[in-house]
């Protein structure tokens, strides 16, 4: 594996246990619905493995993401130049708490949001 390859696969490895984590799923609970080991899991976690491109559609389907998000790209690109609004800058935010966190402001908003609609 090359440098930028470990890299790669090692932020990738990050993002699976945080998106597994997330759910709450074991390593062991991630392995049968993949169909792979544990051991398998925890390689790819770490980065020691590669995971197989054929593995990623049923991955990202398994941790609730997109495949943008499970390799790292920025799913949300656009057109548009200059800075992020201040409102996109908080959503983007708010993307990366876990997931708890996530519902509890998507609460919020919707608690603000119908007051506003009265």
């Amino acid at each position: 594996m090359t440098t930028d390859e470990k890299i790669f696969f090692q932020a990738l490895g990050l993002r699976i246990a945080g998106l597994r984590k997330d759910l709450e799923l074991t390593q062991q609970q991630l392995a049968e619905l993949l169909g792979v080991s544990q051991q398998m899991v925890a390689s790819y976690e770490v980065g020691r493995r590669r995971v197989p491109i054929s593995l990623l559609p049923t991955l990202a389907r398994v941790l609730a993401t997109s495949m943008e998000g499970l390799i790292g790209e920025d799913s949300r690109r656009s057109g548009k130049r200059g800075p992020a609004s201040k409102l996109q800058q908080q959503l983007d935010q708010v993307s990366q708490l876990p997931r708890a966190q996530q519902k509890f402001v998507s609460q919020m908003l919707d608690t603000v949001l119908q007051q506003a609609s009265r």
